[in-house]
């Protein structure tokens, strides 16, 4: 099997950039290889379901998705902030936050929902996306020569030659781990996260009028919501599947993770230090839907992009840490830094020198101190960060 581009992964960061290759180049044949097989679920298993302005307006102005967004996904009611730890009386509360939706959309996105449809849409614009397979080997090719992708799939072992090779395989890292790009970093923060099948309203936990009215209109449970305390913060996330996220992240020296590593501990965990939105929960236990924890999750990469016609977009590159608003962000300028590599090539042009450019753009060799966490970290891990 051979392709002008094999995308290892079909997620968001893999699919979006299918679209993009595919509306930039009508010609270029795109293989997009998904190990999970489609459609996945609703509320799926991930993290990252919110989307703040510059991935907004790659889904809308990009790729046109503004349709699918609009009647599909929520319309996001910004960030809020509640300085909560140890309070009940949320309406007494210092809250950051927006009154009235601001000009520029941005969106609450049902992960599930959404890879779902971009794999619909991928198949309707010409990608070749083939889903329960699974990458077995990556050799790169040397010079000019193509690469090659061993794989699995049912009906037995496939082999595919490309010219270029993107790794969106997310947490996987499968090029990060085969080149040794890992990287560690000085965030050690801990996470768990799970979904209730049912909407968390915050404006429920109050009865005052003025409170209430202050946002126009009354849907703070719109905004990805934080409660906010020493050395954590909690978020709720509403899907259009009907569901609502809730994540707890927490620096590993104050908040250990086998406090918040099950559903129950991290309940336990709630009624201490939020104890408004634990008593929410004991109400809606019994519609929790998954829950997932991960210790000292951040990381980094030292290398996205390179002039040997391969590359790394989203998750497989850089994670530092589930407040992952400004993370479809990078996945959008990641996929359009690809989309410009191919570009280069096509028009016969070494990619080297822009993939350098590029590369120093995105993670640089210099570091910058951290706001928030008082380390050095290369740039794109600062962006992350001190968003």
């Amino acid at each position: 099997m051979k392709a002008d581009v094999v995308i290892l992964g079909g997620g968001l960061a893999g699919l979006t950039l299918s679209l993009q290759l595919r509306q930039r180049f009508p010609d270029l044949d795109i293989l997009v290889l998904e190990r999970r097989r489609h459609p996945v679920p609703e509320a799926a298993h991930k993290v990252g379901e919110s989307s703040v302005e510059i991935a907004a307006d790659y889904f809308e102005a990009v790729l046109g998705l503004g349709e699918h967004l609009t009647q599909h996904q929520l319309k996001k009611f910004g960030f809020r902030f509640f300085f909560s730890e140890g309070r009940r009386d949320i309406d007494g509360v210092l809250e950051l936050g927006a009154s009235t939706y601001f000009t520029t959309p941005t969106y609450q996105i049902d992960r599930g929902i959404f890879e779902n449809f971009l794999g619909q849409h991928a198949r309707r614009a010409g990608v070749r996306f083939i889903d329960g397979i699974t990458v077995r080997g990556i050799e790169l090719g040397q010079d000019e020569a193509e690469h090659c992708v061993s794989c699995e799939l049912d009906a037995g072992p496939v082999e595919v030659q490309a010219r270029w090779l993107v790794d969106a395989s997310g947490r996987a890292g499968l090029l990060k781990r085969k080149l040794g790009l890992a990287q560690e970093n000085d965030h050690d923060v801990n996470s768990a996260w799970f979904r209730i099948g049912t909407k968390i309203d915050i404006n429920e936990w109050s009865g005052d009028p003025q409170w209430l009215g202050r946002c126009n209109p009354p849907n703070r449970w719109l905004s990805t919501n934080h409660l906010v305390g020493e050395g954590y913060w909690v978020w709720l996330i509403p899907l259009a599947s009907g569901s609502h996220s809730v994540g707890i992240v927490a620096d590993a020296r104050i908040h250990p993770l086998n406090r918040i590593n099950t559903f129950g501990r991290a309940l336990d965990w709630l009624r201490q230090f939020q104890p408004r939105l634990a008593d929410d929960l004991e109400s809606k236990r019994e519609r929790l839907q998954d829950f997932v924890s991960l210790k000292h999750f951040s990381y980094g990469c030292k290398q996205v992009f390179s002039g040997d016609r391969w590359a790394l977009t989203g998750d497989a590159g850089v994670f530092l840490d589930p407040f992952y608003s400004p993370g479809s962000d990078f996945i959008a300028i990641a996929n359009t830094y690809i989309t410009e590599l191919v570009a280069h090539d096509r028009a016969r042009q070494p990619v080297h020198a822009y993939a350098r450019i590029y590369e120093q753009l995105s993670c640089p060799s210099t570091t910058a101190r951290c706001r928030c966490t008082g380390t050095s970290t290369g740039c794109s891990a600062t962006l992350r960060c001190c968003r």
